[in-house]
C-alpha cells in the first residue's frame, strides 16, 4: 500500500471545519478527497431532482477549490460500497476517513464498507460532524433516550461547552493534500439528470456563507418573524445543513454567543434537529411505524383523490394550496406551512401521515429523514412529544393568523389575487379555483373519532 488515505465526502460538502478532513490531514498521510454520486440513491429519483443539481453545483465548487490547491476531488458515479472500496484499491489507500451518518441506509452502507476494507487490511475511520451531540451522547438519568423535547433541550444545553463547539481547522494542514492532476467532473446529463436551475438556493460553501451572513443580520427578529411565510423571517439554511455546505458547529456557536430571544429560538430549532436524529438512531423502525404503537394501524380512509388534490395544491383551502404549490415549484416549504399542510392531510382529509411524509421526501430540497419523519409524526399526533391528537389546526384560522393580508396566498394562488384580504382566506365559488374538498368541522369530528377509537 502507498502512504495515501481517502476522505470520503458525503453530507459534508465543504473545506472548512470538517472533522474527517481535519483528522486525515493531521494523520501524516497524503490525503485524496473523493465524492461518489451513489446510484443506490440516485436511481430512485426523478430526472429533474433539484437536490442532485444542488449537490452537483456544490461538488463543482469543491473541485475547483481543490484544483486551485494543486490537488483534486475525485468524483465517481456508481454503487457507493463497491466504488469506495475500488477507489481505496486504486489509490492504495491505507484508510478511508468519513463523517458519520446515522440514517438507517447509511449505517448499513458503512458497515458493508468497513467489512470489505478490513478484509483488505484497510480501515474506515468515522467522525462526528453533522451534529453537536449524536446518538446516545444525551441521555436521561436512567441512561435512556429522551422522549420529550424540553428535558432533552435542557440536557443538551447543560452539556454544551467550548470544546463541543470547537471547529476542526483545515487550512493550516492543506499541504498534506496529495498533489495530482485534475480529473473530469461528470455532467448532470452524464449522471442521468436534467440541468435544473438552483441558483435561488445559492449552492455550495459560498452560498451557505452568504445566506448565514444575511440571517445573522436579522436573527434578532427570528422569534417574531419565523411564523409568517410572506416575510423573510427564517434562515433558509436547511438545505445547506442537509448537505453540509455550512458547519453546524459554526451555526450553533454563533447563535449561542449572540444570545437574545431570536438567536435562542433559532438554537432551539437546531436542537430539535438533533432530538429527531437521536430518536431515529434509537428507534430506526420509526421510518415506517408510529412512535405510539396504538396509532400504527389507524384505519384512515385514504381517499386517493383527496391525496392527489392535496399534492397538486387544489384542495380549495388557499393556505394549504399555496403551501403545496410553493413546495412543488421551488422544493421549499416554510415550517409553519409544513405543520398546516401536514395537519390538514391527516386530520381534515383523513389520509395516513406516511403518504404525506413520502411526498415531502420526494419534493423537499432539504429532505432529512429524521426531521421529516419527526415533523410528520408530530403533526399527526403519532410521534414522540407530538401535539395531542385533539389539537387540529383550522386552516382558515391559521391562514388569517399567519398571512393576514394574503400576500403569500396571492403569490402562489394568483387566481385569488383579486380578492380582498378577508375573502382570500375562504374564497367564494369561482370557476378558476376549486371548492373546498371537505368541511373542516365535519372532518375534525371524524378525526377525533378515529384517534379515540385507536387509543381505546
Amino acid at each position: 500500500m502507498s502512504d495515501n488515505v481517502l476522505v470520503w465526502l458525503r453530507r459534508d460538502l465543504r473545506l472548512f471545519d470538517h472533522a474527517a478532513l481535519h483528522h486525515a490531514l493531521i494523520s501524516g498521510h497524503r490525503v485524496i478527497c473523493v465524492f461518489i454520486f451513489d446510484r443506490d440513491i440516485l436511481d430512485t429519483l426523478p430526472r429533474t431532482d433539484r437536490r442532485v443539481a444542488f449537490i452537483w453545483e456544490s461538488v463543482l465548487q469543491l473541485k475547483q477549490e481543490l484544483t486551485a490547491l494543486g490537488a483534486d476531488l475525485v468524483v465517481r458515479h456508481g454503487s457507493a460500497v463497491k466504488t469506495i472500496v475500488a477507489l481505496a484499491d486504486e489509490f492504495g489507500a491505507l484508510a478511508v476517513y468519513a463523517n458519520r451518518d446515522t440514517e438507517p441506509y447509511a449505517i448499513r452502507r458503512d458497515t458493508e464498507v468497513e467489512d470489505q476494507l478490513v478484509s483488505e487490511g484497510r480501515a474506515l475511520h468515522l467522525f462526528k460532524d453533522q451534529v453537536i451531540f449524536e446518538c446516545d451522547e444525551v441521555l436521561n438519568l436512567s441512561r435512556q433516550m429522551y422522549k420529550v423535547f424540553t428535558p432533552y433541550k435542557n440536557a443538551w444545553l447543560a452539556r454544551l461547552s467550548e470544546q463541543a463547539l470547537a471547529s476542526y481547522p483545515i487550512r493550516p494542514h492543506l499541504h498534506n493534500l496529495k498533489q495530482c492532476a485534475a480529473t473530469a467532473l461528470p455532467t448532470l446529463p452524464e449522471l442521468g439528470f436534467e440541468q435544473v436551475n438552483v441558483d435561488y438556493l445559492q449552492p455550495g460553501m459560498d452560498g451557505g456563507e452568504a445566506l448565514f451572513n444575511d440571517f445573522c443580520s436579522r436573527i434578532h427578529q427570528y422569534r417574531k418573524a419565523r411564523d409568517f411565510p410572506a416575510v423573510r423571517g427564517v434562515s433558509y439554511l436547511s438545505v445547506h445543513l442537509r448537505f453540509g455546505t455550512v458547519s453546524i458547529r459554526e451555526l450553533a456557536r454563533t447563535a449561542h454567543q449572540m444570545g437574545g430571544e431570536g438567536a435562542d429560538t433559532w438554537l432551539s430549532e437546531l436542537i430539535w434537529r438533533e432530538f429527531y436524529q437521536q430518536l431515529l438512531w434509537h428507534r430506526p423502525e420509526l421510518v415506517t411505524h408510529t412512535f405510539k404503537p396504538e396509532y400504527d394501524a389507524i384505519p384512515f380512509p385514504n381517499d386517493s383523490a383527496y391525496f392527489t388534490a392535496w399534492c397538486a395544491g387544489q384542495t380549495g383551502f388557499p393556505i394549504v394550496d399555496a403551501a403545496m404549490r410553493q413546495l412543488n415549484q421551488t422544493g421549499f416549504m416554510h415550517n409553519r406551512l409544513r405543520m398546516i399542510a401536514a395537519s390538514f392531510l391527516v386530520k381534515d382529509l383523513l389520509v395516513d401521515w406516511r403518504w404525506g411524509e413520502q411526498y415531502f421526501a420526494l419534493q423537499l430540497n432539504d429532505f432529512d429523514l429524521a426531521s421529516n419523519n419527526g415533523g410528520w409524526q408530530w403533526a399527526a399526533s403519532t410521534g414522540c412529544d407530538a401535539q395531542p391528537y385533539f389539537r387540529i389546526f383550522n386552516p382558515t384560522t391559521q391562514s388569517l393568523r399567519f398571512d393576514l393580508e394574503g400576500n403569500f396566498i396571492r403569490r402562489y394562488c394568483p387566481e385569488l389575487a383579486h380578492l380582498d384580504n378577508r375573502s382570500i382566506h375562504a374564497p367564494p365559488a369561482m370557476p378558476a379555483y376549486p371548492a373546498p374538498l371537505v368541511d373542516h368541522g365535519t372532518q375534525r369530528l371524524a378525526a377525533l373519532a378515529l384517534f379515540k377509537a385507536a387509543g381505546n
